[in-house]
């Protein structure tokens, strides 16, 4: 039998040492440290807007849940968790507090299971939006400001920042879509499977966790997803320069 508080431990001991691995080796690299201090307000940003969105759209549909722990709100301190924020900074894949909601307070206009779906969505959907708008916001600074400025400190500090939160909110919108428990993609899939497969995959959460937690510790996860978040990342850079 699994034992997740058994787990748990194991869990936070390894993201521990990859967490002390990864700012052994930022802190021997000066350009990595800046880097890595360049990316903290984007993944605050990132987290931020994506547990928000799960809560507001869950609220949306019925639920006030998320309003009475007072999730609906854009103050980060309500949304970090502080292994996933972590991980997010340190090893680029991460998570937040989880936003708790109760699908039987959602609209009978829907299913629960669809509402479930939706509310899932809102998250990773809301980082795809928020990449966009650094988007813009990159090349409306590219094209406006003068060139005095970009070269400047505070230009490629500003211009640095803004490419990492594209990167990070796409990241964490990609990695959330894994349908693997506890992400996700989980719940956005299962209003599409065949009943016999749907009652498979909830009999068998488990192993799939067990699965994530193996792809996740080992890096798989990351190396599977990178090439996602990096053709979707200049994708979304090529449309934000033809719009403009």
């Amino acid at each position: 039998m699994f034992n997740f508080s058994y787990d748990k431990r194991i869990l936070y001991v390894l993201i521990a040492v990859l967490v002390l691995i990864s700012l052994s080796s930022l802190l021997s690299s000066e350009g990595a440290l800046f880097s890595l201090l360049l990316g903290i307000p984007g993944v605050l940003v990132a987290i931020t807007f994506h547990e928000f969105a799960h809560g507001f759209v869950a609220y949306k549909l019925g639920d006030n849940t998320a309003k009475m722990e007072g999730r609906l709100s854009l103050n980060p301190f309500a949304h970090l968790d502080p292994i996933g924020t972590l991980m997010l900074v340190f090893l680029g894949i991460g998570w937040g507090k989880p936003v708790h909601v109760n699908p039987t307070n959602y609209t009978r206009k829907m299913s629960m299971e669809k509402g479930e779906a939706i509310v899932s969505l809102a998250g990773p959907l809301m980082n795809i939006i928020l990449a966009f708008v650094f988007g813009i916001i990159y090349f409306v600074i590219f094209k406006f400001a003068g060139g005095d400025f970009l070269n400047s400190t505070e230009g490629i500090i500003i211009m640095g920042i803004i490419q990492s939160a594209i990167v990070t909110n796409v990241g964490l919108g990609i990695f959330n879509l894994i349908p693997l428990p506890p992400l996700d993609g989980s719940k956005i899939i299962k209003p599409f499977l065949p009943y016999n497969a749907k009652q498979w995959f909830i009999n068998n959460e488990q192993i799939f966790y067990i699965i994530f937690i193996f792809l996740w510790i080992s890096g798989l996860a990351g190396r599977i997803i990178s090439p996602a978040i990096a053709w979707l990342a200049t994708w979304i850079l090529n449309i934000c320069s033809l719009i403009l």
